[in-house]
């Protein structure tokens, strides 16, 4: 019998509480071992819970109980959730986690605990809430090389924009419609100012590169400067405003950022639209692949922190597959001021600019859409004409 312990009953807590219970026989024929939650960590109590009885306030309750081998973390924020899982991987646990604050900020230092002490830190749950994308990066792609990481990444952005392209409405308005049905938090910033997203696309650069960004070093753009005006104009060249997500590895280094992009309409990602994420990688080998799915929510999540749990009960016996990360250093980094997409320029008056593919006028602005331009080129043009510059994206 494998006894779990859970860190923390909130939504997605409770929504694990809820898949390891409501598919409790399907799971353990699956495994061919019986398992059952022993502990529920929270501060609260939860009386109307079927789960009240277990709910403990101590969490050396769960540390000094040797027949708790796996833990859940779901307690969101970097402390207490950091030290409770480094507590349980050096005393022998296994760690499975849907924090992607605490995996992209001490990722590399879990990683190399749990490899120490002969245990598991799995964290399919961290990035694209349901959608299986960690662990096929690491086995199902792992004969390839992959260059480029691409992605919608936060469902709570994706909805608004949607909002603000299919029925106009103003960011504040589609925000306040978010955070009324649940998608934003009622201080939506992680989300809005692309911190959420950040976290997401280091953790995924790491699985690529084995270098793991922090992601307060990395370009991070959100989309509340986004107005009716661009959402506008990308429907006039053909391109949807999606909140991107990227890494490319290069021999040049390694490069990760998060903005508001423009996205043609050829390109899969602009058809994801409301809370669902989708995330393309690009490998040596297979080419381009996609990921498509539910970003958040209960149980979309809570089914990729228990496919976790079953992972780590199905191999408990096992040599452990070990990931190993290091810390990225400036010279594993890539030039960020060379880095090189598309762009397109709206105005409020006509420019004389280089490289122009397509130009359209709409309400009284001027779009350009340019060939490739680095960072450098683009804060040059923008330097000079920062009177007429409205906004400038890029295009992937």
């Amino acid at each position: 019998m494998v006894k779990i312990a859970i860190l923390g009953f909130g939504v997605v807590g409770s929504g694990t509480a809820e898949v390891l219970t409501e598919n409790k026989k399907i799971i353990e024929e699956r495994l061919g071992c019986e398992y059952s939650i022993k502990y529920i960590l929270d501060l609260r109590d939860f009386p109307d819970s079927p789960f009240a009885e277990l709910v403990t306030h101590d969490f050396n309750d769960i540390l000094n109980d040797d027949e708790v081998t796996v833990v859940a973390e779901m307690m969101g924020g970097s402390h207490p959730a950091y030290d409770f899982s480094k507590a349980c991987l050096e005393a022998g646990k296994h760690v499975i986690t849907s924090n992607k604050e605490v995996v992209s900020n001490f990722g590399v230092e879990l990683c190399s605990i749990a490899a120490a002490h002969g245990v598991r830190y799995l964290f399919e749950a961290s990035v694209g809430g349901g959608i299986p994308v960690i662990r096929p990066m690491i086995n199902d792609l792992a004969s390839n090389k992959i260059t480029k990481i691409c992605g919608i990444l936060n469902g709570t952005t994706n909805y608004i924009l949607t909002k603000m392209r299919d029925e106009g409405a103003s960011f504040a308005d589609a925000l306040a419609e978010a955070q009324k049905l649940g998608y934003a938090e009622a201080n939506p910033s992680a989300d809005v100012d692309g911190i959420d997203a950040a976290r997401k696309i280091v953790i995924l650069a790491a699985l690529a590169s084995g270098k793991l960004i922090s992601p307060k070093s990395i370009y991070t753009e959100g989309i509340t400067a986004i107005s009716l005006l661009d959402t506008k104009i990308a429907e006039a060249i053909g391109c949807s405003i999606k909140l991107i997500g990227q890494a490319r590895i290069t021999a040049d280094g390694l490069c990760a950022l998060v903005s508001p992009c423009m996205v043609p309409k050829s390109n899969p990602l602009s058809r994801i639209d409301d809370v669902f994420n989708g995330i393309l990688i690009d490998a040596n080998m297979v080419g381009e692949v996609m990921f498509y799915g539910p970003g958040a929510g209960k149980l979309p999540t809570a089914s990729a922190v228990v496919a976790d749990i079953i992972d780590v009960i199905a191999h408990r016996d096992a040599e452990q597959k070990v990931i190993a990360w290091e810390e990225a250093k400036d010279c594993d980094l890539a030039d960020f001021s060379e880095f090189s997409c598309k762009r397109v320029f709206i105005t409020s008056a006509k420019l004389e600019l280089p490289c122009v593919k397509q130009f359209v006028t709409l309400d009284g602005a001027f779009a350009y859409l340019t060939d490739e331009m680095t960072e450098t080129e683009v804060e040059k043009i923008k330097t000079s004409n920062a009177d007429a510059i409205l906004s400038v994206f890029r295009v992937i």
